[in-house]
């Protein structure tokens, strides 16, 4: 019954609206984040653009990407860069610098020496540090 009044090609079509109605709403709110995070434009402008793009949204949106389509994409670019260098810069400081080899086996020289370890417990961790 339910196939009868609501086919499978309705269904599909459906989706697909739905789905491209999603689509409409990202890039909307892509240019809009756009237009509020864009240096090289003034408050003036910036005001125009959001008119625009609210009185006339289908004609604003898309003469916004041809107009400035390049430079989105490239400020879009910079940011993924600037998120990456500041992700690689919080990686370096949280690992810290390496301990070398020779730093770990005079630690466990120095807790032979304390009595913490004996010879055979300093002889196999130098050969585990040492990949013996």
């Amino acid at each position: 019954m339910l196939s009868y009044d609501y086919p499978l090609g309705g269904f599909f079509w459906s989706m697909l609206i739905f789905f491209i109605w999603i689509m409409w709403f990202m890039l909307l709110f892509q240019v809009f984040i756009d237009i509020f995070r864009s240096h090289d434009l003034g408050g003036f402008a910036k005001a125009l653009w959001v008119i625009f793009v609210i009185v006339l949204p289908f004609l604003g949106v898309f003469v916004y990407l041809i107009a400035r389509g390049r430079s989105m994409t490239e400020r879009r670019m910079n940011e993924a860069i600037g998120q990456k260098k500041a992700m690689d810069q919080y990686v370096r400081e949280t690992a810290g610098t390496s301990v070398s080899s020779a730093d770990e086996i005079a630690k466990l020289a120095q807790l032979k020496d304390q009595g913490v370890l004996t010879d055979a417990e300093f002889a196999a961790q130098k050969a585990k540090l040492l990949g013996v």
